[in-house]
């Protein structure tokens, strides 16, 4: 057996099986299953060995000749300490003749030798935002919109209000696909329709219409509308204003809070937003030692993980959008889109796994049980939302994840240089209004 270096982590490995040796394993399967088989006209047992052999020899002989190359490959790569990545791809070696051995070569690739830089070097941003008053005032604002009730109104639209249309669009006096609809319902001014359309509308009474040119972004999600330029004409057909709820008893006992307090109200918002802050700004400085230890450490991947996880990627992306009633074919999702996401997600979970092997930083039990708990404290019932991650391996091995994750990060923010950084409160939440 003889391993000859194709490139960085491919490598090839000439193997063979002896045809004697082959032959004798094959005889003896098929002894064995001479033993119980089931044929027309023959007591079980009692079939002959030519009969057997004609109906199940070649495969037999393919599962031991899998059998064989099998623990050929594995006692090479045992013998030379080789880490391989992915699946091997094992073909006939035509190059290589003889009776008495059957000759193949195995193409495979290996883990890459991980090098990391100096963290201490490393600049890390840790975001910070806290929760006041004026956080929690912010938050009871959006919940009262969100609970707003509409009635129509005789006047002119303005922003904030809720419209419903009729519109129909053309490129170059052609209609085109999606440019129109009849009872469209969008609220004025939040960003739902584009610059123009959000534009043309206000001052504008129900029964009244507006023409105006509209210009698709570049970006635009519709390939073919993207940069293109169409004229539209919208007829007003209602106008609705909100009505935001006042801060009451009633309100209160909307948002779970039985006794209406008000005070109760505000508390439990406030820790719930303390624990949604504190997930999110723990997202955002994974994210920047992420990219940290990203930038310290210089390393090939292995390609066929890196296809693997483009598949993975994509499978996941169609069965999103196939829950959502949408096509997901892979003209719609190719491979391509994917390929820069998988590179990182391969390169990261390479270098995390070697941190985590070189300092220890593997998740501890009292670690994943206080994941456990904390989580299970946004719960009426925390105790049983315990048993139920700790009845359930896979779940347990998803916050295992989690936790060494949040080890590698904590390893990390102690020999970098953090800089604390404040984030905007509602750029944080993803307030946009």
């Amino acid at each position: 057996m003889t391993i000859e270096s194709l490139g960085a982590l491919e490598r090839r490995l000439q193997l063979s099986v002896g045809a004697a040796d082959l032959k004798k394993e094959v005889s003896a399967r098929l002894a064995k299953i001479a033993r119980t088989v089931r044929m027309p006209g023959f007591r079980p047992g009692k079939v002959p060995l030519k009969m057997v052999a004609a109906s199940y020899g070649a495969q037999v002989q393919a599962e031991v000749l899998s059998d064989k190359v099998g623990e050929a490959f594995n006692s090479a790569i045992t013998e030379n300490k080789l880490r391989v990545a992915g699946q091997p791809k094992v073909e006939p070696d035509k190059t290589v003749s003889g009776d008495d051995r059957l000759s193949f070569a195995a193409t495979f690739e290996v883990f890459p030798d991980v090098q990391m830089g100096d963290i201490g070097a490393a600049q890390v941003q840790r975001a910070l935002c806290p929760v006041g008053d004026a956080e929690v005032d912010r938050t009871i604002d959006i919940m009262r919109k969100q609970r707003a009730t509409y009635e129509s109104v005789d006047r002119t639209a303005r922003s904030g209000d809720r419209l419903t249309v009729d519109f129909n669009g053309t490129i170059d006096g052609a209609p085109f696909e999606g440019g129109s609809a009849t009872d469209f319902v969008f609220p004025l001014g939040q960003g739902r329709m584009l610059p123009e359309f959000d534009a043309a509308v206000p001052g504008k009474r129900a029964t009244e219409s507006v023409s105006f040119p509209l210009q698709f972004p570049a970006n635009y999600r519709a390939s073919e509308l993207a940069g293109k330029q169409a004229q539209f004409n919208v007829t007003l057909k209602k106008v609705e204003a909100a009505r935001i709820p006042a801060i009451d008893a009633d309100f209160a006992r909307s948002l779970g809070v039985e006794s209406g307090d008000l005070e109760k109200m505000r508390a439990e918002i406030k820790s719930n937003l303390e624990r949604e802050v504190a997930t999110r700004l723990k997202a955002r400085t994974k994210d920047s030692v992420m990219n940290a230890l990203l930038s310290r450490a210089t390393f090939e991947v292995p390609k066929g993980l890196v296809a693997a996880e483009q598949q993975r990627l994509a499978e996941r992306a169609r069965a999103d959008l196939t829950a959502r009633g949408m096509q997901a074919g892979e003209s719609a999702l190719p491979l391509e889109v994917f390929a820069a996401q998988a590179e990182r997600r391969v390169r990261l979970g390479l270098l995390l796994a070697e941190l985590v092997r070189a300092n220890n930083l593997q998740a501890r039990q009292d670690q994943i049980r206080k994941a456990i708990e904390e989580i299970a404290q946004s719960y009426e019932k925390p105790a049983e939302v315990i048993q139920w991650y700790l009845g359930n391996r896979e779940r347990v091995a998803e916050l295992d994840s989690v936790v060494t994750e949040e080890n590698v990060v904590a390893w990390v923010l102690g020999k970098a240089q953090v800089a604390d950084t404040p984030v905007p409160f509602d750029e944080l939440m993803d307030h946009t209004n």
